[in-house]
């Protein structure tokens, strides 16, 4: 009995070992400071493609604990990291995304979910181009990094926060556009069921008033 409750011990501290990184507000920051690009799923505990989708996900983060430029990490939007859900945008469950230092903002990622096409993104991570890292610029990066360091900070940051403005109108835009469509499209749908629900017995009896006419197997006989 002792060797069973010891073995089980045993197993429940190495599926701990092994989970992913989970992110809050509290511990993003530094894990965004940290240096490495963060490839970051975003769910919640009731979804089923995150369920089906958590064994290689936790396979890529077993085999990358120790890598040097990527940190594979979770945020439950339904727990503690809600409100990193909610400023990161997530609207549907599982959301992948990935920063590369210094970006904040993050990418989505639109690649396979499977182990193998994970595993080969996460290793072409690393993190980005940036002042502090001139060295993973490329050559267009870096004239561009030159002319934005050479403004002055309050004009880098008028331009950031227009941009962001601009992004964040768009995407009030093309919400509203959604839920005009998805009205549209429920109008019309309630349309045409309400047609078929009254066009069905007419149809029904319009089929029944037609005569059936006799096989030749029965003319024969």
């Amino acid at each position: 009995m002792l060797f069973v409750r010891t073995s089980r011990l045993l197993l429940l501290g190495l599926a701990a070992a092994s989970a992913t990184t989970e992110l809050t507000p509290s511990t993003w920051d530094a894990s965004l400071a940290s240096g490495k690009s963060l490839f970051v799923k975003f769910f919640a505990p009731w979804c089923g493609h995150c369920k089906k989708m958590k064994p290689d996900w936790d396979k890529l983060a077993e085999e990358l604990a120790d890598s040097s430029k990527v940190l594979i990490a979770d945020v439950d939007c339904t727990a503690d990291g809600k409100p990193l859900c909610d400023a990161k945008g997530v609207k549907g469950f599982p959301t992948i995304k990935y920063f590369s230092p210094p970006d904040e903002e993050g990418e989505d990622y639109k690649g396979g979910r499977d182990f193998d096409s994970l595993k080969k993104f996460a290793l072409e991570l690393g993190p980005g181009c940036s002042v502090d890292a001139p060295e993973n610029c490329s050559d267009e990066q870096k004239k561009d990094l030159e002319k934005y360091i050479a403004m002055p900070a309050e004009e880098r940051d008028a331009m950031t926060a227009e941009l962001k403005k601009t992004l964040s109108d768009a995407e009030s835009t093309h919400e509203a556009l959604l839920k005009e469509l998805q009205a549209t499209y429920k109008e019309s749908m309630d349309k045409l069921e309400k047609l078929k629900e009254e066009s069905a017995p007419k149809l029904k009896l319009l089929k029944a008033a037609t005569p059936v006419a006799p096989s030749k197997a029965k003319d024969e006989v």
